[in-house]
């Protein structure tokens, strides 16, 4: 199958290409620069542009069988500071894609939404894909809304779309600026012997995925014909005192922590039901976060080329 993956060139990007290559696709990528963690991979076409640009989507989207968007301009914690950016490049730069993709009659997607986002403070824990959405941020309330073009497409133009929610990626390859997760910003930090901040006491929970799950699902998912919404992730919760305790093992570190005060963007608890993905493609995560922690933690000391 031949499959243009859009933001291939990022952090959750670049493993979705991992495990596409891994069962024998033809993987095409579109993406505003090169990977910045490693060299261009031989086997991948890459090309560079803007999604948001007709000429560059079109180009790109020539001759494939499916597309993969994975791209966010914002983050949870950021897109808040300026909601009309975050509509006008996510929402609208995502109508663009799927107009697109009906001129030149390439049906299937798979999009990449928020499963911690999108349901806001849960009214049932674990979180199924059935549980009512309640976003409490621009992030997520983005996300649904492009969740609910895709149905409309779906609906009036006939596409094959899957939409995954992921819980909390984490992994090699990831941002350490703070705004992309707090386990990158924590193993950094540690690296760095800095303290790590949390916001709150930190009880809050979160359900933290292996990227390299996530990509695995992705490459499955998407290159099926299965339609739908499914969450991903690891269906345990691990709160952030926890998620330090256990860095400092696979660290051997001592971490020094300073507490700041709580954000409304944080919901308390956030656990995914994983049990669709289960059932309907046989997945499930195979690497602990103990051994995700471990794995990340060796990359950061030793990184790719």
């Amino acid at each position: 199958m031949r499959i243009l993956v859009l933001g291939g060139c990022g952090f959750i990007g670049s493993h979705v290409v991992d495990a596409l290559l891994h069962v024998r696709h033809e993987v095409r990528v579109l993406d505003r620069g090169p990977e910045r963690f490693r060299a261009p991979l031989a086997k991948v076409d890459y090309r560079f542009g803007d999604m948001r640009e007709p000429a560059d989507l079109s180009e790109a989207m020539t001759g494939v069988d499916a597309v993969f968007h994975l791209v966010s301009t914002t983050f949870p914690g950021t897109a808040d500071l300026d909601p009309a950016s975050d509509v006008r490049d996510n929402l609208i730069g995502t109508i663009g894609l799927l107009e697109t993709m009906r001129k030149m009659e390439i049906r299937r997607l798979l999009y990449l939404s928020s499963g911690g986002t999108v349901y806001g403070a849960p009214e049932v824990v674990p979180t199924g894909e059935d549980c009512p959405l309640h976003p409490i941020g621009s992030y997520g309330i983005v996300k649904v809304a492009i969740e609910h073009y895709l149905e409309l497409y779906g609906r009036i133009h006939g596409f094959s779309s899957i939409v995954l929610r992921p819980s909390n990626p984490f992994g090699p390859r990831q941002g350490h600026l703070g705004v992309q997760g707090a386990i990158s910003t924590f193993l950094r930090r540690v690296a760095a012997n800095e303290k790590i901040e949390i916001w709150g006491d930190g009880e809050v929970v979160r359900d933290f995925i292996d990227v390299r799950d996530l990509a695995a699902l992705c490459a499955h998912a998407g290159s099926s014909t299965i339609e739908g919404i499914y969450n991903a992730g690891s269906g345990d919760g691990t709160s952030l005192n926890d998620l330090v305790a256990l860095i400092t093992k696979v660290s051997g570190r001592s971490v020094d922590v300073v507490y700041r005060p709580g954000r409304p963007v944080d919901v308390p608890l956030s656990i995914l039901d994983c049990s669709a993905a289960a059932r309907d493609f046989e997945w499930a995560p195979r690497h602990s976060l103990k051994d995700g922690l471990q794995h990340m933690w060796e990359w950061l000391n030793h990184p790719e080329a």
